[in-house]
């Protein structure tokens, strides 16, 4: 089922257990437009079904945050005008020419161009996979495009970010609600789970420039404007305490004497992160 966030904004929510990411829809006066495709054709044809029973206008635009297979294996069920980043639409086109047979995707994951989870979650998602089909993105951008909906504007943009390199967030003006995907969420493809603290500051930067009520995150529940920002500046905090160290016994105690308190398990995993982080870009001390 669907949930209302504004008078304009619903979202199918996300659905741990096979990775299903949120599923927005946008709906203006003419035309709605449909945030990511979910990661399975039963997905989107769950998500069009419940849509029926709604009061938005007609489907016309599907917008896609980035190119991981949760949030694109149903762009070909939803049969909408499909919008991305340029790299997202070739990452999509690259992911057409692949097979997705159980002996491809665990040989993928031998030689590191998948992972483990990702080729656990779509075997679990989609024990059969003969009938998944691709559909390439129509229209595609290199920075941010607007789509006018009828008296409701969406601005789609690139941000970037370590979990995808061409992540874009969708921003509602006029009911101060923004998609994020998963931008905000640490490199997991690249060995071991991690943040960049200059990448991670760039982005923040970028999203913060605008009016925002709410904020829907792919795999959580939509948050307060104060809630996300919260987290945001204890993450940013975190980063700045690890600077350019490896040593996490060196980041506790100087959080220690930073905060006045001991790491609780959350921040010692979010200083390990970008501590994996500094080892990528090969810095030792």
């Amino acid at each position: 089922m669907l949930k209302k966030l504004t008078e304009r904004v619903y979202y199918k929510p996300h659905f741990q257990k096979t990775d299903r990411p949120v599923i927005g829809v946008i709906t203006g006066d003419d035309f709605s437009l449909v945030v990511d495709a979910g990661n399975s054709p039963a997905h989107a044809s769950e998500f069009l079904e419940s849509i029926r029973t709604e009061s938005v206008s007609p489907l016309k635009f599907l917008a896609v945050t980035h190119w991981h297979w949760d949030h694109i294996f149903g762009i070909h069920t939803m049969d909408l005008v499909t919008l991305s980043h340029l790299d997202t639409k070739q990452r999509i086109d690259y992911l057409s020419t692949l097979q997705w047979d159980d002996d491809s995707l665990d040989l993928r994951v031998q030689t590191g161009e998948e992972i483990e989870f990702c080729r656990d979650m779509i075997k679990l998602e989609m024990p059969e996979r003969n009938h998944l089909q691709f559909k390439s993105p129509e229209l595609s951008f290199s920075d941010k495009m607007e789509v006018d909906l009828g008296n409701l504007t969406c601005v789609i943009e690139h941000v970037g970010g370590v979990h995808a390199q061409d992540s874009s967030i969708i921003y509602i003006p006029q009911e101060k609600v923004m998609f994020l995907g998963d931008c905000l969420a640490p490199d997991f493809y690249s060995g071991d789970w991690s943040y960049d603290r200059n990448e991670l500051q760039l982005l923040l930067k970028k999203i913060s420039k605008y009016e925002v009520d709410y904020y829907v995150t792919s795999h959580n529940e939509p948050e307060t404007y104060q809630e996300l920002w919260n987290y945001l500046n204890m993450l940013k905090g975190i980063g700045n305490i690890v600077g350019a160290d490896v040593s996490i016994l060196t980041v506790k105690d100087r959080y220690k004497k930073v905060e006045n308190k001991i790491p609780n398990e959350e921040e010692i995993t979010l200083m390990e992160y970008f501590i994996n982080g500094n080892i990528k870009r090969g810095i030792k001390n």
